[in-house]
């Protein structure tokens, strides 16, 4: 039982706490892949350790104490005998059923989210073969007859790229070509995916600081991760001209595109000359934050335990 809730604990813990810790990050500083690491690890960690917590509590044969299991069955056939229930046996069956209603609840916002993006890449990609221009390569771009500049990506098979014929005849080459660079690093780094994940655990969660914050917050950050390799490859003034140029002029549901979100704090950073890490310390922050941001609900439940049982010790005369 302890194990189990040392995971729930932690869980409850780093789900309430990971967000401010994470939110004083200077985002014209610090490395955008790190904390885009950090942000999504840390809700499959807090659901893994919840749900780690769960299995222990709901299945037998996981130590000393009785299981959820158990309590439900003790539950269900003390009511078909006529008599009360205990209280634990009570505690089991509402806990079993908040499981499963919790479950049921996200798997549907899921589900309906999935369906409806779909259904918009859908209609989106129809409307485009027979308005647009196809360019070859991979991903393949699109080509729009319009005046505004404009560029985004679509989740697709391999990834479509959309712009428009005004962003080839109002920014200079290097400029469009880190418009698309930029689309590109969504496409390659699944960005779309990412973004979908935590907006379902967002909505099916959302009494969860972590899961409630985490949207929000990795819209942001993979648009720096994709502003991070537009400069490594056409220079931080080119990125910055081109987000000016694209700016507030928007793009469908269901895409991502450079001009829509985290504009102010990422030409603060773009204005910093902040250069964009190399290879290697990426790699290694990124893995400090994926250990780190997994690792957290289990030690901060640990660690609160043993407190608790320290304390309790001179109490009990241990």
């Amino acid at each position: 039982m302890t194990a189990a809730f040392a995971l729930l604990l932690g869980a409850f813990l780093a789900g309430r706490t990971i967000p401010g810790l994470l939110g004083r990050a200077d985002l014209t500083r610090t490395d955008p892949s790190a904390l885009l690491t950090a942000w999504l690890l840390a809700t499959a960690g807090v659901l893994a350790a919840a749900v780690s917590g769960i299995a222990l509590l709901l299945f037998p044969g996981h130590g000393t104490g009785t299981s959820v299991v158990a309590a439900v069955h003790g539950c269900l056939a003390a009511i078909s005998h006529g008599t009360s229930p205990r209280a634990e046996e009570l505690v089991g069956l509402a806990g079993a059923l908040l499981l499963v209603a919790l479950a049921v609840r996200f798997a549907v916002i899921g589900l309906r989210m999935a369906r409806r993006r779909a259904r918009t890449r859908r209609e989106h990609l129809g409307l485009l073969r027979i308005a647009a221009r196809r360019e070859g390569g991979a991903p393949a771009t699109w080509w729009l007859e319009h005046d505004r500049p404009l560029a985004f990506s679509v989740a697709h098979g391999r990834g479509v790229i959309v712009a428009t014929e005004g962003l080839r005849r109002q920014l200079p080459a290097r400029e469009v070509a880190a418009v698309l660079t930029h689309e590109k690093a969504h496409l390659r780094g699944r960005h779309h995916l990412l973004i979908g994940w935590v907006e379902a655990m967002g909505q099916g969660l959302p009494f969860v600081p972590l899961f409630r914050r985490a949207p929000c917050a990795v819209r942001e950050l993979v648009e720096l991760t994709a502003d991070a390799a537009a400069v490594r490859s056409h220079g931080a003034e080119a990125v910055r001209a081109a987000l000016l140029a694209v700016a507030g002029h928007g793009a469908p549901d269901g895409s991502l595109a450079m001009a829509r979100d985290g504009v102010a704090v990422r030409l603060a950073r773009l204005d910093a000359g902040i250069a964009p890490p190399g290879r290697l310390r990426q790699a290694f922050s990124c893995g400090f934050a994926a250990t780190a941001a997994t690792s957290l609900p289990v030690l901060m439940g640990a660690t609160l335990l043993f407190g608790v049982a320290v304390a309790a010790c001179p109490l009990s005369g241990v």
